[in-house]
């Protein structure tokens, strides 16, 4: 059976779409790159924003109007409105969060017996063979030379705003023997960098007595991979002896810290467990253990309540850090959060002018951080090729220091590692020129 998978949303939708592939790809059926080619589709959706939710919507509407007939949907935006999205045209199924990771056992039940009354989903994980075949990337746009490996679920923060929590419930951590054996599984079918993702990867071993530290250096001891990258991580799970797994320079340099407010009033309607002070003490002792660092980081632009003071603490605050790059959300209220609730909800054409704002000062910063490593040489992966010149192929890959790195060669190198020297500043990151292939 040809079966399409598509998303919206973080990496760690990212990694559960892999991990459908892998084994979808280990019971006999084959992944495509489009919806187009698919017999059945299955949907990864989002929630953590309006854009996100109506995103969602439209992936499951797109794919039934491609002709796929079986659209098997879930994650976080059909976990809280399953109802709508069983309405949706051609959908076989909703399957909740919770039983996620049985989904694909399902999945082939419905396709093969759609009309069968559905039982409940075991709650037994399938068997499936993970032999290196099946980390083949995905076709289409999900092509990746990096992995991206889920080693934890769920959230036990309380953030006002965030609606993740009560779409993934609360946190659990993947057992480290199953997440290095997903790991050396992606490494023997040739991926060259790992991506460790979760909904709170911080708290990875904190429901039995670890720390997220000791899984990090278990992987480096016990798998040859070549990179290994920490994806997004809360500042209050970290400390300064933390940073000390970075003398293995496998470990890449980037360290992504939501911040979300830079004024400590706002921070503490947001229930976020830091400060800004907390937090510059943070940067500057990672900038201090991991030389050339890149932290980058998440901005919400008008929370409920935002005085204008509050926003301007913020502008000067993400100024003052000079953050290598991030992302700003215009906020966006989140039907049974605490923040929806609020009375002062910042009106919308403030939240997009302050999202401007900050979008700016994070492009200058941005900047700064890439001109400071002009001239300098660094190993490049290759992700992706735009297209063939007269020069030679023009190919894009990223730094381990997260630049975004532009260069023309005369062959095609994808899932290659070679010495870049930079050159010049681009609109989304750097050129540069290959100076060795294959290091």
């Amino acid at each position: 059976m040809n079966v399409f998978l598509d998303m919206v949303g973080c990496r760690l939708n990212q990694a559960e779409i892999e991990q459908m592939a892998r084994q979808l790809r280990a019971a006999g059926h084959t992944i495509v790159a489009t919806s187009a080619e698919a017999e059945a589709v299955i949907v990864n959706t989002c929630m953590v924003t309006a854009q996100a939710a109506s995103d969602s919507r439209q992936k499951i509407r797109q794919a039934a109007r491609a002709g796929a007939e079986k659209i098997v949907v879930t994650g976080c935006w059909s976990t809280i409105m399953p109802t709508q999205a069983a309405e949706l045209p051609n959908v076989l199924r909703v399957i909740p969060n919770q039983q996620k990771d049985n989904l694909v056992q399902e999945f082939l039940r419905l396709a093969h017996s759609p009309t069968v009354e559905s039982e409940a989903i075991s709650s037994q994980s399938p068997h499936f063979d993970l032999e290196p075949i099946s980390r083949k990337p995905i076709p289409g746009l999900r092509q990746r030379t990096r992995a991206f490996i889920k080693v934890q679920d769920g959230c036990d923060n309380a953030c006002t705003f965030c609606i993740t929590t009560v779409a993934r419930g609360s946190s659990i951590s993947r057992p480290a023997v199953d997440v290095i054996r997903d790991i050396q599984s992606a490494l023997a079918g040739g991926t060259r960098e790992i991506v460790l993702t979760g909904v709170h990867l911080g708290s990875w071993g904190q429901d039995y007595n670890q720390h997220l530290g000791i899984l990090v250096a278990q992987i480096l001891h016990e798998t040859d991979t070549p990179r290994l990258r920490l994806s997004s991580l809360e500042p209050w799970d970290l400390g300064p002896d933390f940073f000390s797994l970075w003398e293995d320079p496998r470990l890449c340099p980037h360290l992504h810290l939501p911040l979300q407010s830079g004024s400590a009033a706002t921070l503490k309607r947001m229930l976020r467990k830091t400060s800004p002070d907390d937090f510059t003490d943070l940067v500057r002792s990672a900038r201090r253990l991991i030389p050339g660092v890149a932290i980058t980081t998440d901005l919400i632009a008008g929370f409920p309540g935002e005085s204008e003071t509050e926003f301007l603490q913020t502008l000067e605050f993400v100024k003052s850090i000079q953050f290598a790059g991030g992302h700003v959300f215009t906020y966006s209220a989140r039907q049974g959060t605490p923040a929806a609730r609020i009375k002062e909800q910042v009106p919308h054409e403030t939240r997009k002018q302050r999202n401007h704002l900050l979008q700016e000062t994070l492009k200058e910063s941005a900047q700064n951080y890439r001109e400071s490593f002009l001239g300098q040489t660094l190993p490049v992966l290759w992700e992706a090729s735009a297209r063939q010149t007269v020069n030679g192929w023009e190919i894009e890959g990223l730094t381990a220091n997260y630049l975004r790195v532009t260069a023309t060669s005369p062959q095609l190198r994808w899932n290659h590692l070679d010495a870049v020297k930079l050159t010049g500043i681009t609109a989304e990151g750097v050129s540069g020129d290959i100076i060795t292939m294959d290091i």
